[in-house]
């Protein structure tokens, strides 16, 4: 993997002030802009190899770039990826009057398949949500109240990505005065720092009131505000969440993929199945756009197509 350090130092400079500008003017997380600072070093290396730099960077020379992403072997996503990075790369280059002519405007990304998102049934997702067992099969261990409020964290954390929608991002970033137990509220901060209000299930409510009362004190330092934390009482990160929620699927649900989108999905589609205005569900998942939404009316009609060939005589 190339780094900043690998660059030369104006290089780096200059990627530090797209970086930034980023974060802080167009409050992209944290991992996008990693993935951005990322394409960005491996553009600036090849453009060092060619004994040009960003600034000098042709159109031809950007084709050639993204060719040798394919040769490499990259996903035709992560080419895609790359291709918006550098497009956003040098929009903001030829605003902020570093250079003065766009080289990436006639960039075309490369199509990628629109595969239909991982939805599991009803029963499949309440299954995964209480696998977690709180009770401690080894009273007497000095390790049994950690253990227990482990799983007490674990069961509220999926009741919650499951009953709520919460991006895995949204759910490492909740910190208790977002949470309103008695309403049925969650505050959350989702993507470009917009915040919105969604319901919390019964479930997720009772889940998260005996995470509270019983678990979190054996995992939260005293004074934390972060709703969830690890065993090292250190907040609870997305790393942690997917790593989580992998190994519960995997016992739950053996030779599945499941991850946190997963239960994000299924929140989104089972809403829609069960008659939810496509509004509303945009509302709930927080998405700009209606079109992003409307990609699970598209599982909900797969799936009715699939009950029609199970169940039907003639089918």
């Amino acid at each position: 993997m190339h780094t900043d350090d690998d660059l030369p130092p104006s290089e780096a400079e200059t990627i530090d002030a797209f970086a930034s500008h980023l974060a802080l003017e167009r409050h992209l997380s944290a991992h996008t802009v990693t993935a951005y600072r990322r394409d960005l070093a491996q553009l600036a290396t090849f453009m060092n190899r060619q004994g040009r730099s960003l600034g000098s960077a042709t159109y031809l020379l950007l084709r050639r770039f993204l060719a040798q992403q394919h040769t490499l072997g990259y996903a035709r996503a992560t080419v895609a990826r790359r291709v918006g990075s550098i497009r956003s790369f040098y929009r903001w280059a030829v605003a902020s009057g570093r250079i003065a002519d766009d080289p990436s405007s006639m960039l075309g990304r490369p199509k990628v398949m629109n595969r239909l998102p991982t939805v599991l049934r009803p029963r499949e997702a309440a299954a995964l949500a209480e696998s977690p067992s709180v009770t401690s099969r080894r009273a007497a261990d000095d390790r049994a109240p950690v253990e227990r409020a482990v799983a007490l964290r674990d069961v509220a954390a999926l009741e919650l990505l499951y009953g709520s929608g919460l991006r895995v991002g949204e759910l490492s970033g909740l910190t208790i005065d977002r949470i309103d137990l008695e309403s049925r509220r969650v505050n959350v901060m989702g993507k470009g720092a917009k915040e919105r209000q969604v319901p919390m299930s019964d479930f997720a409510a009772d889940a998260l009131s005996a995470y509270l009362r019983e678990g979190r004190s054996w995992l939260a330092p005293d004074g934390a505000h972060e709703l969830f934390h690890n065993r090292r009482k250190k907040p609870f990160s997305s790393r942690d969440i997917r790593t989580m929620v992998e190994r519960y699927g995997g016992t739950v649900l053996p030779g599945r993929r499941v991850t946190p989108h997963t239960l994000r999905h299924s929140f989104a589609t089972h809403l829609l199945e069960g008659g939810a205005d496509i509004r509303a569900v945009q509302e709930l998942l927080g998405h700009a756009s209606v079109a992003t939404t409307q990609r699970y009316t598209h599982v909900s009609r797969a799936r009715l197509f699939q009950a029609y060939e199970r169940s039907h005589p003639r089918a």
